[in-house]
């Protein structure tokens, strides 16, 4: 009787058995197929929030080494950033619409998108591990995103067991070198024929190893090469060399790092599993849309055994403040001046004492060079004429006053006599000549400024240069301990022949004329928020204290300076009183934010639809505030 109950008990298990082998093998046709399938979907924050209030106080919690339940493992759980403890996993009756597309906003240069990867139960079996990875499509750019992994309670077990295995592995490898010795036999040795050595056991004396040579000659070192047990070293040392292969062979599938994420599990009642994965993402410049698709695959014994079909890509278009930026071009009130001047100095080198250019004296042929060309382009601007053009030379204090008076003079007709070879013929007559004895200004300014020159130098050379006799104060300085560098390195740079550009506007005739010239650095203001770089904005925008620098200030959170802005300005047109109403509601006053979006509304009716796409407003249209 007995027998036959048995057997009736092993005959339904084989049965059993195969209905389960035969279920598992029907599904994994279904997958392979196509036919059974995961997808991703847009949340329906209505029908989510309804389902959460029907939570029940049965709350599991992910536990990889616990003992109860069969159901699937959601090993990824991210790290709430905020309280930085693991968030448990909800046990709710979920329902799900599909969508495709959202809109979704992006605020403070970052966009928060939110959907679900539904699991339906026939996929998740114990044996089995789903891993699904979602690909966040920006700009061109194909961006992978932390792994979910479903694990099996089966599969976990299995896991957690070639972890065991391992860690016995590592057990094994022995950490104490003395365990490769034979340790009593040595003693004996040593206490025989080392005993000053022996001694050291309870003892901290050096004793050097020559002269702890036994009267055989055989060192201590030796002694314990001796007595270790060699065939024990090079196994411990081959285990310690094989860890990696010996990891690979009991761990099949690591558990990995990447499983960690934070983001709610609805698990209906007919057991599909509803994943809600949120991830943030930092705003580029020109961000619009974002696309996600769904990739996925079955494991089972750590190896993959097919690829999991999914659902159509979502796409999530990106609405942002940014695009209510007024684009009306700026200008500002620019004076345009009848006469323009314009100069550029040269250091052309002379003879002491002499006139005459040298042009293999120090760098005259370039600088020259320099000169003939800067005269060549003012020539060449077609709007402008010359009035005059004035060559003044100058010199430095060396000598007697009347000597220079003389000499910048005549260095400064050389120069003008120069310069006509390369002027046209009607331009040679507003050529004019001047000149700088001693260039005291030049001086003051340089020492000034040099950081090389005493305090007390530096006092001498502003009283000479306002002193009336010249050549008695250059002679003072000449006493000075700063004077040779005075002479070798200031007095060259005073040297020189400046190029005065005297003209003039064609066709006006008033002295000056205001005109308006489009704003650029605005423009640039502008631009920087349409890229949503809503820092450099601020920068640009924060002296013009507009509509755009308020828009500015509100896409960077800087909310108050915002509101301070909106409320300067003297017309409120309906976009002013909508950006008014966001900054409200972000600072808590709900009233005023309402009142302000219907005055808004009221000025404009498109803006009631605009307030689909801002949080801070869609939050009282869904309340029922704003009709």
């Amino acid at each position: 009787m007995c027998s036959e109950r048995t057997a009736v008990c092993m005959f339904v298990a084989i049965i059993a058995f195969c209905a389960a082998s035969c279920g598992r093998r029907t599904v994994l046709t279904g997958i392979r197929t196509g036919e059974v399938g995961a997808e991703i979907s847009i949340p329906s924050d209505h029908d989510f929030e309804k389902a959460k209030k029907e939570l029940s106080e049965n709350v599991r919690v992910d536990d990889p080494e616990g003992d109860g339940g069969d159901g699937p493992i959601i090993m990824n759980a991210i790290r709430d950033e905020a309280t930085g403890e693991m968030v448990a996993t909800d046990v709710i009756s979920a329902s799900t619409v599909v969508a495709r597309f959202r809109n979704v906003a992006e605020r403070f240069g970052k966009v928060v998108i939110e959907f679900d990867i539904n699991v339906p139960s026939s996929m998740m079996r114990s044996e089995w591990k789903l891993r699904f990875t979602p690909l966040m499509k920006i700009l061109g750019d194909s961006i992978p995103l932390l792994p979910i992994d479903i694990t099996g309670r089966k599969y976990r077990d299995e896991q957690m067991r070639g972890y065991r295995r391992y860690q016995a592995f590592l057990a094994s490898i022995i950490t104490d070198s003395t365990d490769f010795v034979r340790k009593k036999q040595l003693e004996v040795f040593l206490s025989r024929n080392f005993p000053r050595i022996y001694a050291m056991k309870n003892d901290s004396s050096f004793i050097a190893d020559p002269d702890a040579e036994s009267f055989f000659g055989i060192s201590q070192r030796e002694a314990l090469i001796h007595y270790t047990k060699h065939y024990l070293k090079e196994r411990n040392d081959r285990r310690i060399g094989n860890t990696g292969k010996m990891f690979r062979k009991f761990v099949k599938d690591p558990l990995g790092a990447e499983a960690l994420r934070l983001d709610t599990v609805l698990t209906g009642v007919d057991g599909n599993m509803i994943y809600r994965y949120v991830q943030e993402v930092r705003s580029r410049p020109g961000l619009r849309r974002i696309d996600v698709s769904l990739s996925g695959k079955l494991y089972m014994d750590g190896k993959s055994l097919c690829s999991v079909g999914t659902s159509d890509d979502l796409t999530f278009y990106v609405s942002s403040l940014s695009t209510l930026a007024d684009l009306t071009p700026r200008y500002r009130m620019k004076i345009v001046e009848r006469k323009v001047y314009d100069k550029t100095h040269a250091f052309i080198d002379f003879a002491p004492g002499s006139a005459l250019i040298d042009t293999s004296l120090s760098c005259n042929a370039s600088e020259l060079r320099r000169i003939v060309k800067c005269i060549a382009d003012v020539m060449s601007y077609s709007e402008y004429e010359l009035d005059s053009l004035v060559v003044t030379a100058s010199c430095s204090p060396e000598g007697r006053y009347s000597f220079n008076r003389r000499l910048s003079e005549e260095r400064g007709k050389s120069v003008a006599t120069y310069m006509k070879d390369f002027l046209e013929v009607e331009q040679t007559g507003k050529l004019r000549t001047g000149s700088v004895p001693e260039n005291w200004e030049l001086l003051v300014r340089l020492s000034e400024s040099d950081s090389l020159l005493s305090p007390g130098t530096k006092e001498m050379i502003a009283r000479a240069a306002a002193a009336a006799d010249k050549d008695m104060v250059e002679k003072e300085m000449s006493a000075l301990p700063d004077y040779k560098y005075l002479r070798e390195k200031l007095y060259p740079r005073l040297r020189t022949v400046l190029f005065d550009f005297h003209l003039h506007r064609k066709g006006m005739l008033k002295d000056t004329v205001h005109t308006k010239e489009l704003d650029s650095v605005y423009l640039a203001g502008v631009e920087a928020i349409r890229e949503m770089d809503y820092r450099k904005a601020v920068e640009i925008l924060r002296p013009y204290h507009d509509y755009n620098t308020a828009l500015a200030y509100l896409s960077a959170g800087y909310d108050h300076s915002a509101l301070a802005d909106l409320e300067k300005i003297p017309t409120q047109s309906a976009r002013i009183l909508y950006l008014k109403a966001v900054v409200l509601a972000r600072l808590g006053r709900k009233e005023e934010a309402m009142l302000s979006y219907m005055q808004s509304v009221k000025e404009e009716p498109s803006m009631a639809h605009r307030a689909n796409l801002d949080p801070e407003l869609s939050e009282f249209i869904h309340l029922g505030r704003f009709d």
